[in-house]
């Protein structure tokens, strides 16, 4: 697998277009446009949500992908999606991806929080597991490894899709750490709509390893910041829920959606809203 961070200065090929140069010159991010660019990143890919919703996530078994909880939520009414209309789509690009799987089961960490687009940001948690209902297992797919949280000041890399970047993976140049805070860490790398659940990466012995999931973008004095959720102490949680069963599959999501149906009118009366907010991306 190519190394992480030695493909960030590769050279633009000529047969990209002026408004890519210019996307990558401003943000730092270069699409991966090309089966040679997208060479090593094919584990990461799009997760398709019902009608139009999207994701990023990342295998990080043949038959498990790592994305952000909130994914998984409809922001509507804050019911949980039907696994059944999730699907992940390895190494999509120019409208193919690499390999296709259907989500059997979907596992939000039990501590997280939705509060929906307007509420107040619940950052610490915000992972997801999805199993999908068969594994991938081709010469040129490698779940990936994961690692600690990194220390502040430290390089680290996002892959990632976006709704006006859809059609292939976006590699963001090196970025770091800015803070971490409980739960969190804060990133100067800039993301957009469709980047949560993408993975953070760091280099470990010249190969990818997955240090975190974006959650969130904000701003910190008017600077685009990202942020991005803990992940060893949850994603060992997720994994034991992951071996004993629990989750949540395609029957599971339609009762819990008519209880938090009913829940979400009784809370609706004479509600407000304050403090600060963040957008999920």
């Amino acid at each position: 697998m190519r190394r992480l961070f030695a493909s960030f200065g590769a050279v633009l090929l000529l047969t990209q277009g002026l408004a890519a140069q210019d996307r990558e010159e401003a943000t730092g991010l270069r699409e991966l446009m090309t089966a040679y660019e997208a060479s090593g990143w094919e584990a990461v890919g799009l997760i398709s949500i019902g009608a139009g919703g999207m994701c990023t996530g990342a295998l990080i078994e043949t038959n498990v992908v790592l994305t952000a909880a909130h994914c998984l939520f409809d922001a509507r009414d804050g019911s949980r999606i039907d696994p059944e209309k999730v699907k992940f789509h390895a190494g999509w690009r120019n409208g193919r991806s690499t390999a296709s799987r259907n989500v059997r089961r979907a596992i939000v960490h039990p501590d997280y929080v939705f509060t929906g687009p307007n509420g107040d940001l619940h950052v610490a948690n915000d992972i997801a597991l999805l199993e999908l209902e068969s594994e991938i297992r081709l010469s040129n797919i490698t779940p990936y490894a994961t690692g600690n949280r990194p220390r502040k000041g430290q390089n680290v890399g996002v892959v990632s899709y976006a709704h006006d970047r859809a059609s292939s993976p976006s590699l963001q140049r090196v970025c770091y750490v800015l803070a971490r805070q409980r739960g969190a860490l804060v990133l100067s790398c800039e993301v957009d709509f469709g980047s949560s659940g993408a993975p953070i990466f760091v280099e470990v012995d010249g190969a990818p390893t997955i240090v975190s999931v974006v959650s969130a973008k904000a701003e910190v004095q008017g600077r685009p910041v990202s942020l991005g959720t803990n992940l060893e102490k949850p994603l060992s949680e997720l994994k034991t829920i992951l071996r004993t069963g629990g989750g949540m599959t395609a029957q599971q999501s339609i009762e819990a959606k008519t209880i938090r149906s009913d829940q979400t009118r009784v809370r609706s009366v004479g509600s407000g809203g304050g403090g600060a907010k963040f957008l999920r991306p």
